[in-house]
């Protein structure tokens, strides 16, 4: 089964599939049908997930290093505590995904929907966050040092205790954003977008 899946698979119907621990590095699931499948503990290094469907799929502790996700639709997953560094998730559809300490050190996850997703205590630094949706999204705790969030969406998020040290808020809206607690040295924060309009600012520590 495992060999089988790690040949070209895309646009398979796997929905429900039983998955959890397989061994899928490569794998070629473009477009696959994965809607609540269990890939908990699945290894996915380098696979391609462009445009698969991994609707309420479970996902924990999965390792998805350097896989493609883009415009991979995750809506209400589960990837609390998966390994996603470098991992390609630019336009992918992550809207309310539960990404409790996940690692996304230095993923792609440019104008990614991550709105009412859960991302407490997640790890994004060096992350590509440009133009990303973070409407109402919980980061608390979260790490985004030195994360690229230029033009991103904070509009209601909670971003209490995160470290936002030298991240790039630039052109960022950060209307009723709560930073309470939050880690701000040497962040940018320039031309923010807060209520009506932006504001220019040379930046606060």
């Amino acid at each position: 089964m495992n060999q089988d899946l790690r040949r070209k698979t895309s646009g398979a119907d796997l929905t429900g599939a039983d998955l959890a621990g397989a061994n899928l590095i490569g794998a070629d699931l473009k477009s696959a049908d994965l809607t609540g499948a269990d890939l908990s503990g699945v290894d996915l290094t380098g696979a391609c997930l462009t445009g698969a469907d991994l609707t309420e799929a479970n996902l924990t502790e999965a390792n998805l290093t350097r896989a493609d996700l883009s415009r991979a639709y995750l809506r209400q997953a589960d990837l609390r505590e998966a390994n996603l560094t470098e991992a390609n998730l630019t336009e992918a559809n992550l809207r309310e995904t539960d990404l409790t300490r996940a690692n996304l050190y230095g993923a792609y996850l440019r104008q990614a929907d991550l709105s009412r997703a859960y991302l407490r205590g997640a790890y994004l630094t060096g992350a590509d966050l440009r133009i990303t949706d973070f409407t109402e999204a919980n980061l608390h705790a979260a790490n985004l040092r030195k994360a690229d969030l230029r033009e991103a969406n904070f509009n209601g998020a909670n971003l209490t205790g995160a470290d936002l040290s030298g991240a790039n808020f630039c052109n960022a809206n950060i209307y009723t954003t709560n930073f309470n607690k939050a880690d701000f040295r040497g962040a940018v924060f320039s031309h923010l977008i807060i209520k009506q309009g932006p504001i220019r600012s040379d930046g606060f520590q």
